[in-house]
């Protein structure tokens, strides 16, 4: 998995409405770039929600939001439209920007093994330096916006 002082790659992908997202295209913006399994489910929904109603503050602080997961944009802009989800969503079907991320991994659910996204947030400096990593049963869905609110308040008195 992408660590700490690890730059992120030149391209990131397409989102729901075509558009190009590289490290370049995105230089000098911090970033939260962050992983989810699937759209229109129960704890992706509530972490793109809490997102959304986060956008303002996070913004304030000099962030862009963007959301990956393997789903088609097709279903990318339904999940917006559902859910008025502000900030774009890349579309990874292939699971090429989960794979250099390190997030698509082995799940076990009700005995079954399979490869899926392992929840993951990215908090990026202007540079494409990643800054912090959330991952799995350390992000509550519902209040993520939160705790992504407290790790950059926690980046500014690092700086200081």
């Amino acid at each position: 998995m992408k660590q700490v002082g690890d730059k992120i790659p030149q391209y990131l992908g397409v989102d729901q409405d075509g558009n190009e997202i590289t490290r370049d295209s995105l230089a000098g913006q911090k970033v939260i770039l962050y992983f989810y399994p699937k759209d229109n489910t129960k704890g992706c929904t509530a972490q793109a929600c809490s997102l959304r109603d986060g956008i303002s503050d996070l913004q304030a602080a000099g962030y862009t939001v963007i959301g990956v997961s393997k789903d088609s944009a097709k279903s990318h802009k339904k999940f917006i439209a559902d859910h008025n989800i502000p900030y774009p969503l890349i579309t990874d079907e292939e699971t090429t920007l989960n794979q250099e991320f390190g997030v698509w991994v082995e799940k076990k659910m009700y005995g079954r093994t399979y490869m899926g996204t392992q929840r993951t947030t990215f908090v990026i400096d202007g540079e494409g330096v990643i800054q912090a990593v959330m991952t799995g049963r350390d992000i509550k869905t519902s209040e993520h916006a939160a705790q992504l609110l407290k790790i950059i308040k926690d980046l500014k008195e690092k700086e200081k």
